[in-house]
């Protein structure tokens, strides 16, 4: 097991090691912590050995290219990613390429994880590893597939931490809450994301995570009327009931991307007597935000429309304008992309050579496109 946790001297330390080849703006000083623009995504893929190899290679190969934000869950690829970041992750700090504290590893919990390939009776499995030993009921999971129970979260987590043979997860994030809101009230919803958060907090107290946060799909893009509408105010409401004012609710991660604007351009957050948008709110919380789907699977690798091609005319493929597009975007603190093959990482890191774009002239783009 990894000890240690990421840490302010040494996320410095890793930014500083890449000065002259790299701009300080590729780096955010979030949360205490200096993160790379560009963060692993290790979401897409077979589960086979195959992939398993992308995967490790891919994450040493990030760490050495000065990406230094590695994104995963207990559910992809059915455990074996975290476990592909874990001997990754081992294998560096072994060599002395990379110490425990300059890295930010974020995993999830809240879907129903299987263990290395789908199971041949998907109910049998949970039924045997979840409700058999008392961990969750039946009645706590929800859509068949999602359950957020502290008693299952703190299973899912300790699974996390060895998969990913660490001590501390730097974030860990409640996977899609708002898969609950399918079937629970908004109250029921609330009380349940309150004992969560409860529990959580007591394992920051353990030093087993250093920051927790929610991970969603629809909750924040969405307008307020919406049945899985989430509420950053609300949520962090519910964190000041379970930690104080010193809280540990600290990260979101959501979608965000040029086909998928909604983060920035929909005011559907408040803050104090304003009307912002869920990226504006989060940064004014000082909230650490990885956007996923930063090129939508790939489908923003190729074909953008010509006013896009024209505004970021510096960079060479599709793939980095749509990553520049996001990792300039005002309050976005690391763009996810999925990369499963050392050819994908050092294709992607090249960006990281460029400056964001500043803000002034990023302005421009939503005004004119």
């Amino acid at each position: 097991m990894q000890p240690g946790k990421a840490t302010p001297e040494g996320t410095e330390r890793y930014k500083r090691r890449f000065k002259g080849n790299i701009p300080p703006s590729h780096f955010s000083e979030i949360q205490g912590l200096s993160v790379s623009s560009i963060g692993l995504g290790t979401y897409l893929g077979e589960a086979d050995e195959q992939m398993d190899r992308g995967y490790e290679e891919s994450t040493l190969a990030v760490l050495e290219r000065g990406c230094n934000v590695v994104d995963t869950a207990i559910n992809y690829r059915f455990q074996r990613s975290e476990r592909n970041i874990g001997a990754a992750l081992e294998r560096a700090c072994e060599s002395g390429k990379i110490k425990r504290d300059e890295v930010v590893i974020s995993t999830k919990g809240g879907f129903v994880s299987f263990d290395g390939e789908y199971p041949a009776n998907p109910s049998r499995y949970f039924h045997d590893e979840f409700v058999k030993p008392g961990i969750c009921s039946a009645e706590d999971l929800v859509a068949e597939c999602h359950c957020m129970t502290p008693a299952y979260l703190e299973n899912q987590l300790g699974r996390s931490l060895q998969n990913l043979k660490l001590d501390c997860i730097d974030i860990y994030l409640i996977h899609n809450p708002e898969t609950q809101l399918s079937e629970i009230s908004r109250q029921d919803f609330l009380r349940r994301m309150l004992a969560a958060f409860r529990m959580l907090e007591k394992k920051v107290a353990e030093g087993k995570i250093h920051m927790y946060g929610t991970a969603t799909w629809n909750g924040y893009r969405e307008p307020q009327n919406s049945r899985s509408y989430l509420s950053l105010e609300e949520l962090i409401g519910l964190a000041r009931d379970a930690g104080g004012d010193d809280h540990h609710f600290r990260a979101l991660q959501l979608p965000y991307n040029l086909a998928m604007p909604e983060a920035f351009i929909v005011k559907n957050q408040k803050f104090g007597s304003e009307s912002v948008s869920s990226l504006e709110a989060a940064d004014r919380h000082r909230m650490l935000v990885l956007c996923s789907a930063s090129i939508l699977q790939g489908q923003l690798s190729r074909n953008l429309p010509d006013f896009v091609m024209k505004f970021f005319k510096g960079l060479k493929s599709d793939a980095h304008r749509a990553l520049q597009f996001v990792r300039s975007t005002s309050g976005v603190s690391s763009a996810l992309v999925g990369m499963s093959k050392v050819s994908h990482v050092e294709e992607n890191m090249k960006l990281a050579s460029y400056p964001r774009l500043p803000w002034e002239e990023m302005k421009e783009l939503f005004s004119n496109g």
